[in-house]
């Protein structure tokens, strides 16, 4: 992390401003059609050559490697649904909305419209105990506060929730899924008929092709393997991004209420492609428009600018970004521990 001494804010304008202008003056919030038409080209391949191996191979075990590749493929369309919702992908609404909701309706069975919603509430308020949905207790309890009082197996989670959290994570793939249904029954989204449709020839196809391909054990172990598989690869490209990083008070301009509550995690090529631009998290909540290849190139910028006006900067490695985050929810669990014990 960069520690310096914040200066004070600016009162002729707001620092995002001026760090806008130095962003938008070195051209980084321009399209990048070229690398996007070849990014969706490589996921689709990927796509149609997973399940054209399933077939190839049949009613086999060693469809379980291919549960394993689609798994990865599925994450890598989960992320490409990820940047065409921040409309990085096309100048338009429309073409943005059709592309996204073939890839997270049909392609992986996700409800597009949901995420969208859920994930913009999460931008306007990154870590806010009570607006951001990605911090509001449910499984997992990123809060102190949240976590006295609860008992039973949600109170067991709660104390052993570290240790938890990567197992867990094999439930993302099917979560995400239920809570699209769920969005559904409630009816608080836009085109629901159509996100109810794509949803449904989702799930229709894809356990057709499992059983009818597959004998029923196989069907079920693929079904086991790439759900488990693409939810833990899913999680663990969003769990370094904030969690264990501070909550805001409400206090903060737009700059810092996005840089201090956002963790970016060093890395080559390797990992910009694995997290798919999501490593450089502070960029990405400063300019989510910004195409994927140009966050590398802002990241200088933003840092240095970071030190320049004294706001810190979080950067650190994969696994300890993890560390962070599972330490984070030890503390957590800490006090229901102690009241656990205290109680016996």
């Amino acid at each position: 992390m960069t520690t310096t001494t914040e200066r004070p804010r600016s009162t002729t304008g707001s620092d995002f401003a001026a760090l806008n202008k130095r962003v938008t003056k070195a051209g980084l919030l321009e399209r990048k059609p070229a690398y996007y038409a070849v990014r969706l080209t490589a996921v689709s391949l990927m796509l149609i050559g997973g399940w054209t191996a399933f077939f190839l191979i049949g009613s086999s075990w060693w469809t379980l490697a291919v549960a394993a590749f689609l798994a990865v493929t599925f994450a890598q369309v989960a992320l490409v649904a990820h940047d065409l919702a921040h409309r990085q992908v096309f100048r338009t609404k429309r073409p943005g909305e059709i592309a996204g909701r073939i890839a997270g309706n049909v392609a992986v069975g996700m409800s597009y419209g949901w995420w969208m919603d859920k994930h913009t509430r999460h931008h306007n308020n990154p870590n806010h105990d009570d607006l951001d949905p990605d911090v509001t207790p449910e499984v997992l309890i990123w809060a102190t506060e949240s976590a006295l009082g609860r008992r039973g197996l949600k109170g067991f989670i709660t104390r052993h929730q570290a240790g938890l959290f990567f197992p867990l994570l094999t439930l993302l793939g099917i979560d995400l899924k239920v809570s699209s249904v769920k969005a559904l029954i409630r009816g608080d989204m836009k085109r629901r008929n159509l996100e109810a449709g794509l949803l449904i020839m989702h799930a229709v196809v894809y356990l057709t092709t499992l059983f009818v391909i597959l004998s029923p054990l196989q069907a079920i172990a693929f079904l086991v393997v790439h759900q488990a598989l693409f939810g833990v690869y899913l999680g663990m490209t969003f769990a370094p991004n904030h969690k264990g990083m501070p909550h805001p008070d409400g206090t903060e301009d737009y700059l810092r209420k996005q840089v201090l509550t956002s963790r970016n995690v060093t890395g080559g090529w390797l990992t910009d492609a694995a997290l798919g631009g999501l490593n450089y998290q502070i960029e990405h909540h400063l300019f989510p428009a910004m195409p994927t290849p140009n966050l590398r190139k802002v990241q200088p910028i933003v840092e240095a600018y970071c030190a320049e006006i004294g706001v810190p900067y979080e950067s650190t490695s994969l696994i300890e970004s993890y560390r962070q985050a599972l330490r984070h929810l030890n503390e957590v669990g800490a006090p229901l521990r102690e009241q656990h014990k205290a109680a016996r």
